[in-house]
């Protein structure tokens, strides 16, 4: 007997005659374990010849009308489908980006019987050990690390970031190394200088699109480490001229960092918007569907 098999045999199982009348003109559920099935497959990134990662994020997206005939039976289907993703990926000897995550929400642009599927790998993070995750401790932070939509506040000399235990922030995605790279934190009076290098790592690093071995960092880089994002953000320090893993690094030529005459001096304490050290701006809240529904 195959996935897709026993799960509508465990769902048939699982609930009462009611539960299949339910869905006599609308969405499926096998429709959606085997769309869910074919996400798995489509999104499969080969590591190493015994190793595919695949996402382990998913949302389903609903009609309104699917939305709420399906919602009374959401924790039942939501565990049938889980055991399906868990056994697929058993099956195919995937390995999931972190732990499983699977939601539903309701979509305006759907009509009845339409349903969509969005992925992504997502790793499980887990924050240095004695680091503070409020949002006063990430508000006070010379530097702060989102990964997967948390910020992590980072202190001079900084941190190490890996899978292994010797990690002080620790990602759990099978593409980042056991140590894969140092963010070097350095505070010169009001200014704060970043830098990450390479602790040799099997995957490497990329900054801003471009693989290196070590680079400076600004305000809004993206470092790309295995499958998983980390954008850096300095919200308070003052502009100053970055320091790499050797030393400083001179300046290039241009403008003056200084307002231009006439102009208003940034109030203390605030470097130039736009500039490294700038006012930070949270990231977006994340789109939860018409009236917030999920489930």
């Amino acid at each position: 007997m195959g996935v897709l098999q026993r799960f509508e045999q465990r769902l048939e199982d699982a609930v009462s005659g009611a539960f299949a009348r339910v869905f006599q003109s609308a969405v499926q559920p096998v429709e959606i374990a085997a769309a869910l099935q074919r996400e798995l497959d489509n999104g499969a990134q080969i590591l190493s010849r015994d190793r595919v990662l695949v996402p382990n994020d998913f949302t389903v997206e609903l009609a309104q009308t699917d939305f709420e005939r399906l919602a009374p039976y959401g924790g039942t289907l939501s565990g049938e489908l889980s055991e399906l993703v868990h056994e697929h990926v058993a099956e195919q000897h995937y390995t999931l980006a972190g732990p499983l995550k699977l939601e539903f929400v309701h979509q305006p642009d759907l009509t009845t019987g339409r349903f969509r599927i969005r992925s992504r790998a997502s790793a499980a993070v887990t924050p240095a050990a004695g680091v503070r995750m409020t949002d006063t401790a990430v508000a006070k932070a010379p530097v702060v690390l989102e990964v997967n939509g948390v910020r992590h506040p980072v202190e001079p000399p900084g941190v190490v970031i890996g899978r292994g235990t010797d990690a002080q922030l620790r990602i759990n995605d099978p593409g980042v190394s056991r140590k894969h790279a140092q963010v070097r934190v350095f505070l010169e009076g009001n200014s704060v200088r970043v830098a990450i290098e390479d602790l040799g790592s099997t995957n490497g690093i990329v900054v801003d699109g471009r693989r290196v071995t070590h680079a400076v960092l600004s305000d809004g880089s993206r470092v790309q480490l295995g499958n998983t994002l980390v954008v850096v953000r300095n919200p308070h320090a003052r502009p100053g001229p970055p320091v790499g893993p050797t030393g400083p690094v001179p300046p290039s030529a241009g403008p003056p960092a200084g307002p231009p005459p006439g102009s208003a001096s940034p109030p203390p304490g605030q470097g130039r918007p736009g500039a490294y050290g700038g006012p930070s701006q949270s990231p977006p809240a994340p789109h939860a569907g018409p009236q917030g529904g999920r489930w």
